[in-house]
């Protein structure tokens, strides 16, 4: 078996910009310890795959610092038996974290080159359980619904509804929300009758195109 070449760099990873920092959840924490980040990015970016900061993945898209998607994946408290809905594969990186905590993971891509390089980069890594669609992530994936847990990797400027509909009863949903520049990060939580709300801080993501988000490629 050929050796991990940057398997310090994950450990430190996990060590200082992710427990240091307050996540807690042991299954989220060996997720990222695990999973081998600089196969998910450009192999010009490699070396930087592992520092506390998002990386460009092409067409305008990135993957995100790893404080931040371990602060979302920990908030959709994901259990080993529960089908997950991923808005915006990217590299593939945050759905092969999914793989590793949830029984079923279906991840929606707008732009096929992405899609296809996501799919290469989950086999390369050894990853399974990922179904990739190409389409419009804003109105989710009705085929598979509902969702124990839905995250969404783009920003929109409030949650499409179609997600709220594929929520299943005590599901949570994780999102950017909010104007293209900045979001606020919130987490719904779907309960009887009623869908309650939590903000989790300030963050900055690309935009979520679609018909439920931002309609085209427009400047803010």
């Amino acid at each position: 078996m050929e050796t991990d070449p940057y398997r310090r760099e994950r450990e430190e990873m996990v060590e200082f910009q992710v427990r240091a920092r307050g996540i807690r959840n042991e299954r989220v924490l060996a997720a990222m310890q695990k999973i081998p980040r600089h196969l998910f990015v450009p192999k010009n970016f490699e070396r930087a795959a592992y520092e506390d900061r998002p990386l460009p993945i092409g067409e305008g898209q990135t993957i995100s610092q790893p404080y931040i998607v371990a602060v979302m994946t920990e908030q959709l408290e994901i259990r080993s038996h529960d089908r997950v809905l991923e808005i915006g594969t990217g590299s593939g990186y945050q759905a092969a974290l999914l793989a590793e905590l949830a029984e079923k993971v279906v991840s929606v891509e707008r732009l096929a080159h992405l899609a296809d390089q996501a799919r290469e980069n989950l086999a390369r890594a050894g990853v399974s359980g990922v179904e990739i669609v190409v389409g419009d992530g804003t109105e989710g994936y009705p085929p598979e619904a509902p969702y124990d847990a839905i995250i969404v990797t783009a920003a929109s400027p409030e949650i499409p509804q179609p997600l709220i509909d594929q929520l299943g009863k005590g599901g949570r949903l994780v999102a950017p929300i909010g104007p293209r520049e900045c979001q606020d990060l919130v987490k719904l939580v779907k309960r009887e009758g009623r869908v309650e709300t939590i903000p989790l801080g300030g963050v900055c993501f690309v935009p979520l195109i679609g018909q439920f988000g931002w309609q085209g490629e427009v400047s803010p």
